[in-house]
């Protein structure tokens, strides 16, 4: 169906209402009905998912949680547990794709998914959502609404309309009707500033948005963002559900729940996320051409660091001394850091790389090759680096920490 004009809504955005959350009342059925949210309770921890009871509170996703409790006094935390919400996960995934193979996940509770060759096995899209959400909830528990229609972006709103634990069907007759009451901050890439910048030239509705001629338009948010704009305000959506992506960079990041200028913690944690990128990238049979290091100040003053190596690597030393390189040449010594992260950039197929046919990293590689078989037959905890043991500090977010779906 890629880039056809559809004539049922077979395109159909699924997102789990309040995932964390709701996997966590799965344990705890007596917090049914009551503000809770999935966050751990220190000062510099967020918000990871909050129930509807909270949201009506203010809480929402990515608060910090004393903002949170400000506002919801009564809130309940719940510590989040990432193991059981990929189970969950995987869990859910695997429904989807009882009904198709088409199946994009977004993130670890929401996919779209393309059920055009599915309905003569299980009837017409609307049949395919009631069907799938009463699937989920016979063998999850969990709840998630369905938006249909012709289009992802369209699908991905009528979704965000149809909670909580619903469904909202648009027929690609009326794909314009829907579309064009809502605001111009439904729009994807249109934030607070784009926001500001369109309703500046009296532009509030998508409505509004369609109508506005394309030069005019590329005037107020540049070339790129005003055709792109511009065609989905008129309902123009030619994306295909793929059901592979490839990764445009692979990294991971932490932020400190206290304030950090001990070089020895910078460095250790600096060899965590390069020891959990480097996996990442021979897990998926790729290397990287570049190396750039995130820095967050207590100031909340954000930079970025990058270094292009002479052969693509995915070798966990030669990442680790190219962050460490780079954080030296920041002048991180003495200076308190907030969030740390490294990641890996410009991505080839492993081996594709002439210039690294005769690399330095050889030596390094065999001893990945051999932690990752050690790591693959007992688990994350089989083999690590010697002064990744210490004892460490809690990170605000606790998704950083785990292992990516």
């Amino acid at each position: 169906m890629e880039g056809a004009q559809r004539d049922i809504a077979s395109i159909l955005h699924v997102d789990m209402d309040s995932f964390f959350v709701s996997v966590e009342l799965l344990d705890r059925p007596e917090l049914h009905g009551l503000p809770v949210a999935a966050a751990h309770d220190t000062p510099r921890s967020v918000v990871s998912s909050a129930s509807y009871e909270a949201r009506r509170f203010g809480v929402s996703s990515a608060m910090p949680v004393v903002r949170a409790k400000q506002l919801c006094p009564q809130l309940i935390l719940v510590p989040p547990s990432f193991e059981k919400y990929r189970r969950a996960s995987k869990t859910v995934m695997a429904i989807f794709e009882e009904f198709t193979p088409l199946v994009e996940p977004l993130s670890i509770d929401e996919a779209f998914l393309d059920v055009a060759g599915a309905v003569r096995l299980f009837g017409p899209p609307a049949e395919i959502a009631r069907q799938l959400r009463e699937r989920v909830r016979e063998r999850t528990g969990l709840p998630a609404s369905v938006g249909l229609a012709g289009t992802k972006f369209v699908a991905k709103l009528a979704s965000q309309r149809a909670k909580p634990d619903g469904v909202l069907e648009v027929p690609p007759q009326r794909t314009l009707d829907f579309l064009q009451p809502l605001p111009v901050e439904a729009m994807w890439g249109v934030g607070r500033a784009t926001a500001q910048s369109l309703k500046a030239r009296a532009i509030h509705t998508v409505a509004q948005l369609a109508r506005e001629p394309l030069p005019s338009l590329e005037r107020i948010v540049g070339a790129a963002s005003a055709r792109r704009l511009h065609e989905l305000a008129n309902g123009r959506d030619a994306r295909p559900v793929q059901t592979s992506r490839a990764e445009k960079s692979i990294g991971h990041e932490e932020t400190f729940a206290h304030d950090v200028a001990d070089a020895a913690v910078l460095q250790r944690e600096l060899l965590r996320l390069s020891t959990r990128t480097g996996e990442r990238l021979r897990a998926a049979g790729i290397e990287a051409r570049t190396i750039s290091i995130k820095v967050r100040w207590s100031s909340f003053e954000t930079v970025t660091r990058s270094r292009t190596l002479p052969e693509a690597t995915n070798a966990t030393h030669r990442i680790y001394r190219t962050a460490a390189e780079l954080l030296e040449a920041l002048g991180v010594r003495g200076r308190s850091v907030r969030l740390i992260g490294v990641r890996a950039e410009q991505l080839l197929e492993e081996g594709s790389d002439p210039a690294a046919l005769w690399s330095e990293d050889d030596g390094w590689r065999a001893v990945d090759q051999a932690v990752d078989e050690v790591r693959g037959r007992f688990g994350a905890g089989g083999v690590t680096s010697a002064s990744l043991l210490e004892e460490r500090g809690e990170v605000v977010d606790p998704r950083s920490l785990q292992s990516p779906m």
